[in-house]
């Protein structure tokens, strides 16, 4: 009997895309076809979250299996040596005998040289440049001319066409939806250019409207429910603070119209490739993986440009899997996923056994749509920055269940007294506090169990 073929793989990495930010996502007007193909021919799955809700840890998190407390990568700050040593899952590919590329944003550290894990290495400094980047192929620096999108999207191209012995790996990471950007070895960020789509895309969308959501309010309204948010929210409005959300336009309708043109050279990247897989034979036997790296805000509870925050809007990721061989087109699936659940998914698939250090799990049961015993809640975990003055001192840890969500704000209030808890099915918006509620003390000292369960066991201890 002849062995069946491990799959290629092929992750599709998109820099600050929040959970509905596609056409089959559920954007009102976004227009993503090749991406809503990945769906109708693959499983979209509806509750997928980030653990970390900011770029570097959640990029560790996904390449490692693990939460930010145990690989360590917490913040973004160039922590390079760090990002040198990560158990990345390409490690293990490779010795499972795969060939193996990274192409696109790194991030997690500064530098843009070759990390362990990737026989063909293309990245850049920190955030790189939307328009003539400084690309590092496989340890030389090289200058480029053109759009960044379109560049890698050429680069993934060209691997997928290359003739390979045996099966491979491609980890493509856009920098879009991005905005131009440099950051300080500290953390901190300044943006200089702002959104900048490609040039044909640039009208694309004049006057489209995302319409209001319930939780779209101004800051006086939102603390009412969140106190914590006192004192950032006076932050956010110094002069300096305002200076930094103004560059963007940061919670207006034209910041998401430039997100969505941003996205519509991703798109083409996509329909590229499925065309070059199908023209090569490789379709059916690659399993695509489309998602983000952390969410964002677009002005709910008053926030923008933001992510890190553990409401629905900031950890909730699009994700999208094609794999014909296991996945039933148009499938969709409600069971809680983390990004830490790819490494041993693609691990597994390739014929190995995910180690004793990954904490995510296998997905093989859900793409066979099996009912086995599954996770009922998570950890989501931040560590306060500089990036932004606002920032100083929003330690939290928080749990997130199928109904409930309870997050513990480290630095603020005394007894938890400035905590939050959100019954989801009730308030999907997470606009009513139960924290102080009488009523809910029962679920509210659950939920606290549970979270020093979760906080121990992601430390490994």
């Amino acid at each position: 009997m002849k062995k069946a073929r491990r799959p290629n793989f092929l992750v599709i990495l998109v820099d600050d895309l929040r959970y509905d930010e596609f056409g089959a996502g559920g954007h009102p007007y976004m227009k993503t076809p090749h991406v809503d193909r990945l769906a109708h021919e693959g499983m979209l799955f509806e509750r997928a979250f980030h653990t970390t809700p900011i770029c570097s840890p959640n990029r560790a998190s996904i390449l490692t299996g693990q939460y930010a407390s145990r690989h360590g990568i917490i913040d973004n700050v160039a922590r390079d040596a760090m990002s040198h040593r990560l158990p990345n899952y390409h490690l293990d590919l490779q010795r499972l005998g795969y060939a193996t590329a990274h192409i696109g944003k790194w991030h997690m550290g500064n530098d843009g040289m070759p990390r362990p894990g990737y026989d063909t290495w293309v990245s850049y400094d920190g955030h790189g440049r939307i328009v003539d980047p400084r690309l590092n192929h496989d340890g030389t620096y090289v200058e480029h001319r053109g759009y960044i999108t379109d560049l890698m999207n050429a680069l993934a191209l060209e691997w997928i066409e290359r003739r390979h012995e045996g099966p491979w790996s491609l980890f493509l990471a856009h920098k879009a939806v991005h905005p131009d950007a440099e950051q300080a070895a500290d953390g901190t960020v300044k943006f200089f250019g702002g959104y900048i789509a490609a040039e044909r895309h640039r009208h694309l969308y004049e006057g489209a409207v995302y319409p209001k959501k319930p939780n779209m309010r101004p800051p006086e309204e939102v603390v009412k429910a969140k106190p914590a948010w006192k004192e950032i929210f006076a932050l956010r409005a110094t002069e300096g603070s305002r200076k930094v959300l103004e560059s963007i336009r940061a919670g207006t309708q034209e910041e998401i119209r430039q997100r969505a043109r941003m996205m519509a050279a991703v798109d083409e990247g996509v329909g590229a490739m499925l065309e070059a897989l199908e023209r090569t034979g490789q379709l059916d036997d690659t399993l695509i993986l489309f998602l983000g790296d952390n969410g964002y805000f677009f002005g709910e509870h008053g926030l923008g440009p933001e992510r890190r925050f553990a409401y629905e809007e900031g950890i909730r990721s699009p994700f999208v899997v094609r794999y014909p061989r296991r996945v039933r087109a148009g499938g969709r699936e409600r069971r809680l996923v983390i990004c830490q659940d790819i490494a041993p998914t693609l691990v597994e698939l390739a014929g190995g056994r995910p180690g004793a250090h990954v904490q995510g799990r296998s997905l093989l049961p859900l793409f066979d749509r099996r009912r086995v015993p599954w996770r009922r809640s998570f950890l989501v975990e931040y560590w306060a920055e500089q990036a932004y003055p606002w920032l100083v001192g929003m330690t939290y840890k928080a749990v997130r269940t199928d109904r409930y969500k309870y997050i513990h704000w480290v630095n603020r209030g005394r007894a938890g007294e400035l905590d939050e808890l959100y019954d989801l099915e009730r308030d999907p918006y997470e606009l009513r506090n139960l924290n102080a509620s009488r009523a809910a003390r029962p679920v509210r000292e659950r939920l606290r169990r549970e979270l020093r369960r979760l906080v121990a066991d992601a430390l490994g201890l």
